[in-house]
């Protein structure tokens, strides 16, 4: 029996978690960038650059701020974000540390600023 969970996109692997992380990524012929991972899991995660263009295809690694690089493929592309497939499942408690730290969700949230009385 065939069984589709809702929260997974079929052709994706693993629940992906949103997080702001700060990483540099580089493809194989050298070129780097800073950009930001907007979501990750075990299997992936969705980047944005600034200026570094990728293809569907180009090797790339992709290294948050604090850890080693984590090589993978570039397995799409819409607009400023790409998809990266890593080569090599995150360890478990790593990923959870990172939501953790870098969860948007639980990001705080400031009140918004109070104009000025009579």
């Amino acid at each position: 029996m065939f069984l589709c969970m809702p929260d997974i996109p079929e052709n994706r692997r693993s629940q992906r978690s949103e997080v702001y992380l700060t990483a540099q990524c580089r493809t194989q012929s050298g070129l780097r960038d800073m950009g930001v991972i907007a979501d990750i899991s075990s299997d992936g995660c969705r980047v944005r650059t600034n200026g570094l263009f990728f293809k569907v295809g180009t090797r790339v690694v992709i290294r948050p701020e604090g850890m080693e690089g984590l090589t993978g493929v570039i397995r799409w592309i819409k607009g400023d974000y790409a998809g990266v497939e890593f080569d090599r499942q995150i360890y478990t408690p790593v990923l959870e540390h990172l939501v953790r730290a870098h969860n948007m969700v639980h990001a705080p949230k400031f009140p918004a600023p109070k104009k000025p009385g009579p």
